[in-house]
């Protein structure tokens, strides 16, 4: 039994330098990597040198326009907003979007007759207001303000009356809607948060043009559009077209009085909305 494990674990002289070699090539292997991280050192990046070649970048490329032209250099001067040249803007440090947006109320008849206009502009910061309000001087002289037709005019058109921003246009183009048009500038006084003051305020500039509503044929009219009229209320609404489906068309405002729940003053304000066809 000995002799048989002797013989089975011996080695010939062959197989004995074949391992040695395979022991050789492996141990080579193994340390490949270590001799090649020595010979091959990585070279150190100099944080100081990366910072001062990104910031130098950053700065050349804030001298571009969008359209990859040079920016002119930033430099605030007096300047009158209206019409004021887009290179001038840029002059002035707006972005090629802000100087877009007031562009293009410029081109819909807006204007700029106070400092404090320019907060109306959307895409000025309070920031940058503050930074080019000192700078802002628009000639005292007196200039005519446009009448707006009440009944035509859109978002821009209204943000340029004087204490009327983009949400109080909105209102009141929402309520114009509804109504069908304005019958008279009074009524201006019914849009949510448009008191007395801000109304004499805006009133001189305004003209209403009657002819101009959008009428209801009363016998045609179904609820649903009925409802969107802001002088009637659900159960009027409801009493309208019930009595009408009861006793067939009106033929004047005089047969709406026979609604029991429609008053006097309904009546007034709702009257010349209405065609009885």
């Amino acid at each position: 039994m000995k002799q048989y494990v002797k013989n089975y674990l011996s080695l010939t002289k062959k197989e004995w330098n074949g391992m040695v070699v395979m022991l050789l090539l492996i141990a080579m292997v193994l340390a490949a990597p270590y001799a090649l991280q020595w010979l091959h050192k990585d070279t150190t990046i100099n944080a100081a040198e990366f910072n001062a070649a990104l910031a130098q970048l950053n700065k050349a490329n804030s001298g571009l326009a969008t359209d990859g032209k040079s920016r002119p250099k930033k430099q605030l001067f007096k300047f009158n907003p209206n019409s004021l040249p887009v290179v001038k803007w840029l002059q002035l440090g707006l972005s090629d979007k802000q100087i877009a947006i007031i562009k293009n109320y410029e081109a819909k008849g807006g204007r700029f007759y106070k400092p404090t206009d320019l907060k109306k502009i959307y895409g000025i910061s309070p920031a940058d207001y503050k930074a080019l309000q000192p700078f802002v001087d628009i000639p005292d002289a007196p200039v005519a303000k446009p009448i707006i037709e009440l009944n035509k005019a859109d978002s821009a058109a209204l943000t340029a009356l004087d204490g009327i921003g983009a949400a109080f246009a909105k209102r009141i183009l929402y309520y114009r809607e509804r109504l069908g048009g304005f019958i008279n500038k009074e009524q201006l006084k019914e849009v949510y948060g448009l008191d007395d003051v801000k109304y004499r305020e805006i009133s001189g500039q305004l003209k209403v043009n009657p002819a101009l509503i959008r009428k209801i044929d009363i016998n045609a009219i179904s609820f649903d559009k009925l409802r969107l009229m802001p002088y009637l209320n659900y159960k009027q609404v409801n009493a309208i077209i019930e009595y009408r489906n009861q006793h067939g068309k009106y033929a004047s405002i005089d047969d709406l009085a026979n609604v029991a729940i429609l008053d006097a003053n309904i009546l007034r304000k709702i009257g010349p909305y209405l065609v009885f066809k």
